[in-house]
């Protein structure tokens, strides 16, 4: 919420802060989050079931990738009670602990999404440039444990967001869930401060430098190299534009967003304080965050088009799932796999002993 000062009785009275004055945004904005909700449930479901039914688990940009598409369906699920929440013209009617629960999972989205990002650009960094050196580094073993660290790091991160939000009563009658800001207070909050920061920080600046240098260092390394087998080139260059894709897409679809962000911080360091500028960044914030939610459901589209592997492990999928035919569990297939190859080759055995049998008569 924008700046708000506490009154006697009637609760919060918002001095400048024209949060729901458009009134098309309580109708434009659900039905982009509706539209996010179902395609990005669907999407990465989908992706879910394509990696844990046909694709190596054993590879480790696969567990990373995996991660990832659970990590936005654990974000995905609130969208209807923002949906709800922002059609009713910002009331909140769940109450406080879900109002803490959701903030803290859509910081937690962030950071997950831009560190599982990061970590595969460190893969990819790894696997081309240092193919033999990182062999004993890039294994199943290390990939789980970096996931677990990226899951309790991201969720370190995201509680101080989830405990300053709560649910305040404006002035007008209306409940609400956001951030009470001080008007009278002579300086900024420092803990809202680096909360702010953090997210501006540790959420896109630093992971995008990590990223955008691994990339530098493989497109280098790619350029000198010319001796690499075309089979592995081919498969490391999918990989790599699958990657380059939805980085690009997570770029497009927080920077708006953060930009926005960057000036309600300066807005908390008292930098702005033209009503008309915060009036502004308030109409302007629910749009990027509508863009930044859709990066949610942007790469199961990303790997469907881009991917090759993925898209014929879909249609494997769909194909499956049209003719009613239950998907076998992995084990399962492989072992029926070995089985069927070896009565195969007994019968060509059989075939064949009958036929040097009757030769012979």
């Amino acid at each position: 919420m924008a700046n708000m000062t506490a009154t006697a009785s009637e609760g919060i009275e918002l001095t400048c802060g024209m949060s729901g004055r458009h009134r098309f945004i309580f109708t434009l904005v659900p039905v982009v989050y509706g539209f996010n909700f179902v395609i990005g449930v669907v999407g990465n479901s989908m992706v879910v079931a394509v990696i844990y039914r046909y694709m190596k688990l054993k590879a480790v940009a696969n567990i990373f990738v995996l991660n990832l598409a659970i990590s936005d369906l654990t974000f995905l699920i609130t969208l209807p009670m923002w949906a709800t929440v922002t059609a009713t013209g910002y009331y909140w009617p769940f109450g406080s602990f879900l109002c803490k629960a959701c903030a803290g999972l859509v910081i937690f989205n962030l950071y997950t999404s831009i560190f599982f990002l990061t970590a595969l650009s460190i893969d990819r960094y790894l696997a081309i440039v240092h193919p033999v050196r990182s062999r004993r580094y890039r294994t199943v073993g290390y990939a789980h444990i970096s996931c677990v660290l990226v899951w309790i790091f991201a969720f370190v991160l995201s509680v101080p967001t989830a405990l300053t939000r709560d649910v305040h009563s404006i002035v007008n009658g209306t409940t609400v869930c956001g951030i009470l800001h001080s008007k009278d207070a002579p300086r900024p909050d420092n803990l809202l401060l680096a909360i702010s920061l953090m997210k501006s920080l540790l959420g896109f600046l630093v992971p995008f430098l990590i990223i955008i240098t691994c990339y530098c260092l493989i497109g280098r390394a790619l350029m000198t190299s010319r001796h690499i087998q075309k089979s592995v080139r081919s498969r490391d260059d999918e990989v790599l534009r699958m990657l380059a894709a939805a980085v690009l897409a997570f770029f497009l679809c927080w920077a708006p967003h953060q930009v926005v962000h960057f000036l309600q911080v300066l807005n908390q360091m008292k930098v702005l304080k033209d009503c008309s500028i915060l009036d502004i960044i308030d109409t302007a914030m629910p749009f990027t965050i509508c863009i930044a939610y859709f990066n949610s459901c942007v790469n199961p589209i990303v790997y469907g088009f881009v991917g090759a592997n993925f898209r014929k492990n879909l249609l494997r999928l769909l194909c499956c799932a049209q003719r009613g035919i239950p998907l076998p569990h992995p084990s399962i297939s492989s072992k029926m796999s070995a089985l069927s190859y070896r009565a195969s080759e007994a019968l060509s055995l059989t075939t064949k002993s009958k036929t040097s049998s009757a030769d012979s008569k």
